[in-house]
């Protein structure tokens, strides 16, 4: 290559002559194409692969492909890098009144000018020039004023010929503007924050719709709806539903609240449900009746359940059984200071009075519960018994033992008999000491030697008459109210004594008391009453109808029942009773003592 400043012959691929130094400025086209194409590439790499039959081919590798493409790219970005830095040197040797940034670095234009702007750039060589038109690469011009503050943008393409026009020391660039061009980044950008809302709105209206639809198509059915049948029935013994469901033989549907899935069976799946299954594990008072609902799903052959329509229907819940067997009515004056109370429940109850567990008194054969209760001389003193027998809701009664208030203390002793099958009894009693004691009642040895020094004092009752005979006490002191204390003592003789006093009733012996039943209610007489019971008057106390003729069609007699054994309507008996008294026009009887044919 012969220089071209002092003619020196150097070889073509030296940069600068020999002999001066001078660039050698050689034309990148004047190189031979032969030269490319003898270059080296790089070494082939050959793959051989074998077979199961142990034939050997050989193959390429894509992943080789894959790594020249990755280098090919990383030279084309270190190029591009390259030239975008002589862009921005160039446009810093630009006159101050115009900067190129890069459109995606640029921030957004604050105002846009509507009319024709001349820009003119000093100091941009020819070459600067054609390299940026070679580039391809978009910029944006922004225009300032001479205190420095930027007016407006716009977009320029710097290979456009409209847009480039010759001018003194350089070229002027003529842009007509009429709005702010965002960025491509950024329009990249809220195009996807817009197609993310679109997505999401439609998510959610979707997600709507078929919410919609599954409770709109979703909904309760009762008995001969969508062909479900509900009917009361009978489980172990218990009050129970049975609930039969439509659908395919060999289908399973599941029921949610019953944890558990049914084959369909000549149409269909049959739930036998008890009710107390739905109140079991309910705590607190319950009312009585329960609606229920039952939640099944069909279950698909690809292991899906599809909802099917839900089920509700009523249950009725029963009362805990509870019979207050004594005292015999729920207010009773009461004399002593312990007082029994006695109840019958179903075996395993829980039973609390007054808040108190008394379950473990309960008899777990029986059912009989006794609690010894505590009166005070307050009067009215109230016990509240609650009962909760299984499958049973609760049930509750209020017991009131009456015990009059006393400014003077006068108490029985605790133990003193209610019942006794003789008729003289001991009883024992307390009260202020120094007061003055009186027993009204027919009475004995009254013994008063303690009375001063410890309030004590005792006597014998004597008891005049078969039955409920009364104690009357009173207590005296100066300057006090008088107490007064009455205590009823049932007192019946034992059979073998009761029962060879029995006189027949006779056709005579019927007319006779009639009309001397004062006389012989007075003296406790007692009758045998033989007969079929023919009808019950009421049930609690228990009194019973039952002619005493031969014949069984005449001579009537009620009888309250005083004895152990609970009558039955149509049943014949022996029955031992005492007068009392006449209703309607028929002698009233207490029974002492029943005895069956």
């Amino acid at each position: 290559m012969k220089c071209p400043e002092c003619g020196q012959w150097n070889r073509a691929s030296l940069p600068h002559c020999q002999r001066c130094g001078a660039p050698l400025n050689i034309d990148a086209a004047s190189r031979l194409d032969w030269k490319d194409d003898l270059k080296d590439g790089d070494p082939p790499t050959a793959y051989l692969r074998a077979d199961e039959f142990g034939e050997v081919r050989p193959s390429s590798e894509p992943r080789d492909q894959l790594a020249r493409e990755m280098k090919e790219l990383k030279k084309r970005k270190q190029e591009g890098l390259h030239l975008q830095n002589r862009l921005r040197n160039s446009a810093k040797r630009a006159s101050g009144h115009v900067i190129i940034e890069d459109e995606d670095s640029a921030p957004a234009p604050s105002a846009s000018l509507h009319h024709m702007e001349t820009i003119r750039l000093r100091s941009v060589s020819e070459n600067s020039v054609a390299s940026r038109r070679e580039s391809e690469i978009r910029h944006k011009v922004r225009y300032m004023d001479e205190n420095g503050v930027y007016l407006d943008s716009h977009t320029w393409d710097p290979v456009t010929p409209s847009y480039l026009s010759p001018g003194s020391g350089g070229y002027t660039v003529t842009s007509r503007i009429s709005k702010s061009i965002p960025s491509r980044s950024r329009r990249r950008k809220k195009m996807i924050r817009i197609l993310l809302i679109f997505l999401l709105t439609a998510a959610l209206g979707a997600g709507g719709w078929f919410g919609y639809q599954y409770f709109a198509h979703r909904k309760t059915v009762t008995e001969n709806d969508a062909g479900v049948s509900v009917s009361a029935s009978l489980l172990d013994g218990l009050a129970a539903h049975t609930v039969l469901i439509p659908g395919e033989d060999g289908t399973s549907i599941y029921v949610r609240e019953l944890h558990a899935s049914y084959t369909v069976v000549d149409g269909f799946a049959t739930l036998e449900i008890p009710d107390h299954l739905w109140y079991d594990s309910v705590e607190g008072v319950l009312a009585e009746t329960m609606q229920v609902t039952l939640t099944p799903f069909l279950k698909t052959s690809a292991g899906r359940q599809q909802p099917l329509n839900t089920i509700s229907y009523e249950i009725e819940i029963p009362l805990s059984p509870i019979r207050l067997d004594s005292p015999d009515s729920l207010r009773t004056t009461v004399s002593t200071t312990m007082s029994a109370i006695q109840i019958t429940v179903r075996p395993g109850s829980r039973v609390t009075v007054n808040g108190q567990d008394c379950s473990d008194t309960v008899s777990s054969e029986t059912g009989i519960m006794s609690y010894n209760a505590t009166v005070q001389p307050i009067g009215d003193n109230v016990f509240n018994i609650v009962v909760r027998s299984q499958y049973c809701r609760d049930n509750s009664i209020s017991v009131v033992l009456y015990r009059a208030p006393q400014d003077i203390p006068l108490d029985l002793a605790v133990g003193t008999y209610g019942t006794t099958n003789e008729r003289i009894m001991r009883v024992s009693a307390t009260t202020l000491p120094g007061a003055y004691v009186t027993v009204t009642t027919p009475h004995s040895d009254l013994d008063i030697t303690d009375l001063e020094s410890t309030g004590k004092f005792s006597f014998n009752a004597v008891f005049d008459k078969i039955g409920n005979n009364t104690i009357s006490i009173e207590a005296s002191y100066p300057g006090r109210k008088t107490s007064v204390v009455d205590h009823v003592v049932y007192y019946l003789p034992p059979a073998s004594e009761y029962t060879t006093k029995a006189w027949p009733l006779t056709a005579e012996g019927y007319s006779e008391l009639l009309s001397n039943m004062s006389v012989r209610a007075s003296r406790s007489q007692v009758y045998v009453v033989t007969g079929v019971v023919q009808y019950q008057e009421t049930e609690k106390p228990q009194r019973v109808v039952i002619n005493t003729s031969e014949d069984g069609k005449s001579q009537p007699v009620l009888l309250e029942n005083y004895t152990k054994t609970v009558w039955e309507v149509g049943h014949y008996y022996r029955i031992y009773a005492d007068a009392y008294n006449t209703y309607n026009g028929m002698p009233w009887l207490n029974a002492r003592y029943t005895y069956s044919k």
